[in-house]
């Protein structure tokens, strides 16, 4: 008589899984916005964020007509997926425009009051308890932003605003991810999320066009549209696919876990990116930027662990088969 042994199914929390996916997305991000960052000196930022919309779209839909089950193209929850693609758009056309004037570093320290703002937004909106602790951690967190934008400084430009502007955007689009959860899929989030980026992106191009009179300072805001052929193709093909990718996997980490736990991970972002920036453009961030982005990063890590225990690493497990 033989003897079959059965493997027992591997069981992964969603927090585990929730982490991983906001790092590699991370990863993605950066590659994407170093990508961005180098291309705004050759073409316009409203063609290289439509381009992006315009691949996602033309890998997304046919996928999910493929795929069918639970990925769908009409859903009931259409108006929470527009109002955070409208969000995401606005928020990263603020914070694209910056590059120009300010390094890859600074931009993202600003930006990344985004997780506070999330843990704040989790406490207000979906109820998510911040106790003496977490507020305290905040205060330090907000406080480093204060000191990275250093209003006082003599290097202070209100264009350093923008990334915060932005970070607010990004905090509400990721909420309202939390909002939607498992009743969507990340395809289907994804699909209205790069669908309103290419109907509103053109929008925006050209009221801002309208608005600012072209110069050679902010040449990358230019309303100019062409066909991209050969390397231009490539570029922005190759811009699409990686931040399409990357917004799947963020949207899949707020989808499966508590913001509170998955958004610290978002400062996975910000060493990748000061080494990236330093290594191509030799960018150092100065001491305020420095220790802001210490304080901030100190603070979001804080949340989360705090988070992470309340939350307790062996409740919710879900097996690969339902992710």
């Amino acid at each position: 008589m033989s003897v079959t042994l059965q493997t027992p199914p591997i069981f992964v929390s969603r927090s585990l899984q929730g982490i991983l996916c906001v790092i590699i997305g991370m990863a993605l991000f950066v590659a994407q916005d170093v990508a961005m960052k180098v291309l705004i000196t050759q073409y316009p930022l409203w063609m290289l964020m439509t381009a992006r919309g315009v691949v996602g779209l033309a890998v997304l839909v046919p996928l999910i007509v493929l795929l069918g089950g639970p990925h769908r193209l009409l859903t009931p929850l259409w108006p929470l997926h527009l109002t955070r693609a409208l969000l995401i758009t606005l928020a990263f056309s603020v914070f694209y425009a910056v590059f120009p004037f300010m390094g890859l570093a600074e931009v993202s320290t600003i930006f990344f009051a985004a997780p506070l703002i999330i843990a704040v937004m989790a406490w207000g909106i979906l109820g998510e308890q911040i106790g003496p602790h977490r507020s305290i951690a905040l205060l330090i967190g907000f406080a480093g932003v204060l000191v990275a934008l250093n209003p006082g400084g003599a290097a202070f430009q209100p264009l350093s605003l923008l990334p915060l502007l932005c970070a607010a955007g990004y905090a509400g689009s990721q909420i309202l991810a939390r909002v939607i959860g498992d009743r969507d899929s990340p395809l289907t989030v994804g699909v209205y999320t790069v669908g309103a980026m290419v109907v509103t992106v053109p929008l925006v191009g050209a009221l801002v066009s309208a608005v600012l009179p072209e110069t050679a300072a902010i040449h990358h805001l230019r309303w100019e549209w062409y066909v991209p052929r050969g390397q231009a193709a490539l570029h922005l093909g190759g811009l699409g696919v990686i931040g399409l990718v990357g917004l799947i996997f963020l949207s899949r980490a707020y989808q499966i876990a508590s913001a509170g736990v998955v958004a610290p991970f978002d400062y996975a972002y910000l060493p990748m990116a000061t080494a990236i920036a330093y290594l191509l453009w030799g960018e150092v961030p100065g001491p305020t930027t420095q220790l802001g982005m210490a304080m901030i990063v100190a603070s979001g890590v804080y949340l989360g662990y705090r988070e992470y225990r309340a939350s307790g690493t062996v409740a919710a497990q879900v097996s690969p088969h339902n992710t």
